[in-house]
This record gives C-alpha cells, sequence and structure tokens, in this order.
C-alpha cells in the first residue's frame, strides 16, 4: 500500500468511525421516561377501539364505571384483542362532603373500583367533593396562598392577608377534606383489594388548588393505593403545570393531557383549549415529568380534533417540543 493509499485509508476509516459515532449520538433516546397515550372513551366497540389503534394509541380510559365486571371483563378481552389496553377509569365526582350521600358515595366507588379492576385498569379517577357556588366568596386563581395544619391538611389561611371574606370558603374547605380522610381510609382496604390504585383528581372543585397543600393531603396517607392524578390544562390558573407536576412527583399515578389559554385578567383566568394552542408551557411539562422519573400513561381529555390529530400532537409534546 502507497504511503498516498494508506493516508486516505485512515482518513476514510476515520470519518467513517465520525459518523458512527454521529449516528450514535442522534440515535440515543432524549428521555429515559417513556409515556403511553391514550384517549377517554366509554364502553369499548371494534369500531373506537380500531379508530384508536389506526392513530396510533397505546390504549384508552373507560368512563363507564357503573358496570357490572363480566361487562367490563368483556371490553377487556374486545381491547386486548385489538392490541389496546383499558389502563383506567373515569369515576369523577362523588359527593363526600354531603352527609346524606356519603354512604351512596362510598358504595359506588367501590363498584367503580371492581369494574376497573375486570377492566384490567390499575387506576380509578375519583374527584371526592365539591365546594364554592353561589353565596361563597372564593379567592381569584392566583390569589390562593394556603396555611394549613400539615398533619390533617386543614387550611387556616386560604390568602395573605384578610382571610374574613373567605371564612365560609375556608369552613367548607375543611368539612370537605374532613370527609374525604374519612371516605379513603375506608376505601383503601377496597384498592388494595382490587389492586387499583384510587387517584384522586381536583377538577375545578375548589378544592387543593395548589400543588403543596394537594401533595401534603395525599401523601399523608402514606398509601401506595392513593395517589393523583394530575390534569396538566386544569391546573395551570393556578399555578404553572411543571411547577405542579415537580412539587406532587411521585404522587402521581396518571396524568391527563389538556391545555388551557390564560387571558389577561386578573388572578387567572382563561378557557381550555386544544393542546399546544393554550398557556401551558409543554417542554418545561415533559422535562418535569422526565425530572420525577414519570413513566406512565398520558391521556387526552376534552378539545375538537381528530384522534389522528391528537395524537400527532401529543407526539410532539412527548418528544420535547
Amino acid at each position: 500500500m502507497t504511503t498516498q493509499t494508506r493516508r486516505q485509508f485512515l482518513m476514510t476509516t476515520a470519518a467513517a468511525g465520525a459518523c458512527a459515532l454521529c449516528t450514535s449520538r442522534a440515535a440515543a433516546p432524549k428521555f429515559k421516561t417513556t409515556l403511553k397515550t391514550a384517549l377517554i372513551r366509554g364502553l369499548p366497540d371494534e369500531k373506537s377501539l380500531a379508530e384508536l389503534k389506526a392513530a396510533g394509541y397505546d390504549g384508552m380510559e373507560c368512563s363507564v364505571w357503573d358496570t357490572t365486571p363480566e361487562k367490563a371483563a368483556a371490553a377487556r378481552a374486545l381491547a386486548e384483542k385489538c392490541g389496546l389496553k383499558i389502563h383506567s377509569v373515569l369515576r369523577g365526582w362523588a359527593q363526600f362532603n354531603d352527609e346524606k350521600k356519603f354512604d351512596e358515595g362510598l358504595k359506588s366507588v367501590e363498584t367503580a373500583l371492581r369494574a376497573a379492576q375486570a377492566y384490567g385498569a390499575d387506576a380509578l379517577l375519583l374527584v371526592p367533593c365539591r365546594i364554592g357556588g353561589s353565596g361563597t366568596k372564593l379567592p381569584k386563581p392566583r390569589e390562593f396562598q394556603f396555611e394549613f395544619e400539615a398533619k390533617t391538611g386543614r387550611i387556616t389561611k386560604a390568602v395573605a392577608g384578610d382571610n374574613e371574606p373567605y371564612a365560609d370558603y375556608i369552613k367548607a374547605h375543611n368539612v370537605a377534606i374532613d370527609a374525604t380522610r374519612k371516605a379513603f381510609e375506608q376505601l383503601i382496604p377496597v384498592a388494595e383489594k382490587t389492586g387499583v390504585v384510587i387517584a384522586h383528581e381536583n377538577v375545578w372543585n375548589n378544592l387543593w388548588v395548589k400543588p403543596e397543600i394537594f401533595a401534603n393531603f395525599v401523601g399523608s396517607f402514606q398509601s401506595p393505593w392513593l395517589r393523583i392524578y394530575f390534569d396538566i390544562g386544569n391546573h395551570v390558573k393556578y399555578a404553572p403545570a411543571e411547577e405542579w407536576i415537580r412539587t406532587l412527583g411521585k404522587l402521581i399515578a396518571k396524568c391527563h393531557v389538556k391545555d388551557f389559554k390564560l387571558n389577561d385578567a386578573p388572578g387567572g383566568d382563561g378557557k381550555f383549549v386544544n393542546i399546544r394552542d393554550g398557556s401551558v408551557n409543554w417542554p418545561a411539562v415533559r422535562a418535569a415529568l422526565e425530572m420525577i422519573g414519570y413513566s406512565g400513561w398520558v391521556t387526552i381529555e376534552g378539545g375538537n380534533l381528530t384522534p389522528a390529530e391528537h395524537r400527532q400532537r401529543l407526539g410532539q409534546i412527548i418528544a420535547g417540543a
């Protein structure tokens, strides 16, 4: 081999090695955490499941909770036949803070937990109470600055300064906290028996509207069977979504993906919009999910896009864009 040939050979080899290194680096995943995708649907049928599969989803969240274990098991088999998973069940609001409806609420959640077990889901979304409405003065979303008892979760202040205008709100909040604690203490053994986590969501119910108080309340039970269903869009008007995620941390069991467009009015009001059209800082959200080590489901709720359009936008979010 001549000197010139050897020189060309070495240059070619070095270039090939550099290209291989670049390719290796480009192929390296941006995130260590992995996110599975879903939409909310009612009792599934072959048509709806085929639509989800064609759009590239990994599964669905079922909004039908008041069904028999037999019907739920049939739905599970149908979903699995299509290569999809029913990963959670949406129970929604229970009126634990209404004494007359407390026992009825408990029984309904037990029914939902058994249905979730038969669906093959590992979590049940539950909104335990709601307060507010006419006659109760509430702070504006960004005015909330809670002071609360760490042991009980009961609040002593809702805002900085004078709290007298919010006395009724504080009282109602503490009634709901006590009622929810009582309910969860009875429901956690049922959750453990069924193998289904109770995923507590606060969805514009005027309760636990700051990350610190929400994390304190759910964390106080110290149970793997009670965690949080975090809705990204629901909380934007109170604090940035990434702040919620960092504070709630390992308490997060599932995530709903929504977007919210803040307006310029004082306090943080606005309206829901399609994902990536609002005020959520999606790259910051994805980074926060990575920081807390969240590998799990991200389920789109609401919006007027097609399943395929939603999935395309969700893919951008997952990629960190």
